[in-house]
């Protein structure tokens, strides 16, 4: 690599700004609660915030349904407030990315709305959005809808239907359409001269739709189509993220970064290049599907651990096939996946802090941008709700419904079981500031209940603690931006480690460096031996002290030394 990228050796935060912080006690986070808090971000490490939407909303799918791009949602405040809270960020060395959804816009949006009330010739704004005929008297094809139902809503006044691949609320916007992809370019541009650093951009690989909108597979038991398969990748994808870095990216020093549902490695390696004429990086979601149902009529819907082998096989292949091509974008979680330490690791008040710093360190260490998603850094850990009535996410609302209700595909039991292990709404609690009454989030009652655990786990806590999953957070960010192998250095597997059941075991290696990394993902002692230099330096640990050759529950270690011979393991007991 000849050329240092600010962003290749930064780390991410993820703002879910309705979770975050009521500054105006209505019970919803805002703007203003961001602005009081970007100290404890900056003391944290981070370099980038990402600002989950904030844009005007119908609200019917948490901001990703966009009315007005170019207004904020009165909830969280106003354009003033936008300008103080990038303006104090800027002051502060944090760099602030949006998120872009173009994909698909609100129903509300001034676009649809005049789609839809004239579906004359004349009216350019038809053509805005993905229009057809019936066939044989019903949709158009077999495709279901992310959300649940089929993917296209019928309207009366013109006998057409309209594509939305997720709510009905979303319609799908037209990127074969020359004018859409320029007024969302201007709009992008109108940002730029905002001062902000960058976009984060929702399911952008589903942007182009297949030629024909032929219908999809029906998988076993489904009653739709898998429309994501369908249009992820599509044909013209790379033509138009290229027309977009030419209208707006190459015009900035800006951090992009993909949302790339069915992306593959070979795919990944377009839309990331290291020649920089799509996007700097991808979120990847093969790893975050690990632990899907074995029965593909219920999709991401269980409650089954990911094997180590499994998760370790997908994450080495990341590593390896985007090597010196492409860049990663490494996370555990985000506002659409469950708690990290809950689902990869062990949430039990026994291993809970261990296992969280364990996951950390594992990833961190690897090579790609790191994403932090608000409360990951405290160990925050699924809502364990009980009830249907405590959702508020929309897909986990109409899955439950159209598994349990309509094809009787699960009893409520298991379901309400998935919901606890995979709901979105395990991440999109308030953030627990302290033990106070709803977490210090707000002093009225939240949009979303606060976690039970709040009085244990929170931030105020893990701040008087020096040995806290904040501050080993802390270090892995100070790390991360002092030991230059950790961004550049070559990635492989510890000879022996493929076939290991028990511990994870990588080197990074770098001009006479090499990096070390060892994981136990298991809840018992195990006994590994590496030949480790004698005059290496253990960067970080999550236990106080070490037992040479014991890796105890959830363990993890990290050594630096001046040698790069092979690293080798064995085994015992």
């Amino acid at each position: 690599m000849t050329k240092e990228l600010w962003w290749q050796n930064s780390v991410v935060y993820q703002v879910y700004p309705k979770s975050f912080q009521d500054s105006d006690n209505d019970g919803i986070g805002d703007l203003r609660g961001i602005i009081n808090r970007l100290d404890y971000i900056k003391k944290l490490g981070i370099d980038i915030i990402w600002l989950n939407p904030i844009y005007k909303t119908s609200n019917i799918d948490g901001g990703y349904d966009i009315s007005d791009y170019q207004s904020i949602n009165p909830t969280f405040g106003n354009m003033s407030d936008f300008q103080e809270l990038l303006d104090k960020a800027h002051q502060l060395g944090l760099k602030i990315m949006m998120d872009l959804v173009v994909n698909h816009s609100s129903f509300e949006h001034e676009w649809f709305q005049k789609s839809i009330a004239d579906y004359s010739k004349n009216n350019h704004y038809r053509d805005y959005y993905i229009w057809r005929d019936p066939v044989d008297n019903h949709e158009p094809n077999n495709w279901g809808s992310f959300f649940s139902g089929p993917a296209w809503t019928y309207d009366e006044d013109s006998g057409q239907y309209y594509l939305h691949l997720f709510a009905k609320e979303q319609p799908d916007l037209n990127w074969d359409n020359q004018e859409v992809r320029h007024s969302i370019f201007d709009m992008m541009n109108w940002w730029a001269s905002k001062g902000i650093d960058g976009f984060r951009m929702d399911v952008i690989s589903l942007i182009s739709k297949p030629t024909g909108l032929p219908n999809a597979p029906v998988e076993d038991d489904s009653l739709y189509g898998n429309a994501g398969d369908a249009c992820a990748n599509g044909p013209h994808v790379h033509e138009y993220l290229r027309e977009m870095n030419e209208q707006v990216l190459q015009k900035h020093d800006w951090i992009t970064v993909g949302e790339t549902a069915g992306v593959t490695t070979s795919e990944a390696e377009k839309y990331a290049n290291l020649n920089g004429t799509e996007l700097n990086m991808v979120f990847q979601f093969e790893h975050v599907s690990l632990d899907g149902n074995s029965n593909s009529a219920l999709g991401k819907w269980s409650d089954k651990k990911v094997s180590l082998m499994d998760l370790r096989e997908n994450l080495v292949k990341w590593q390896k096939a985007l090597a010196g091509k492409a860049w990663n974008s490494l996370y555990w979680n985000n506002h659409d996946q469950p708690r990290a330490v809950s689902r990869f690791g062990n949430d039990s008040v026994e291993y809970r802090e261990v296992s969280a710093k364990m996951l950390a360190a594992l990833l961190h260490f690897m090579q790609g941008t790191p994403y932090i998603y608000q409360g990951e850094e405290l160990g925050m850990t699924n809502a364990n709700f009980q009830k249907l009535s405590q959702y508020s996410d929309l897909e986990s609302i109409n899955a439950y419904h159209e598994l349990v209700e309509q094809a009787h595909l699960l009893n409520s039991d298991d379901m309400m079981r998935y919901l606890c292990a995979r709901s979105r709404d395990n991440s999109r609690t308030p953030m627990q500031w302290d033990n106070t009454n709803h977490a210090g989030f707000s002093d009225a009652e939240p949009w979303l209940a606060v976690n039970n655990n709040y009085q244990s786990i929170n931030a105020a806590s893990e701040l008087k603690n020096p040995n806290s999953i904040f501050y080993f957070y802390q270090k892995l960010i100070e790390l991360r931006h002092t030991k230059p192998i950790i961004t550049h250095g070559i990635f492989d597997l510890v000879e022996g480690n493929e076939n290991d059941e028990e511990v994870f075991a990588y080197t990074r290696k770098s001009e006479g460096e090499t990096l070390l990394v060892v994981a136990n993902f298991t809840s018992h002692d195990v006994n590994r031996q590496y030949n480790i230099p004698t005059n290496s330096e253990l960067l970080i640990q999550n236990y106080k002290s070490i037992q040479d050759d014991i890796l105890r529950p959830y363990e993890v270690r990290a050594y630096l030394f001046l040698d790069t011979s092979k690293i080798t393991t064995t085994k015992e007991g």
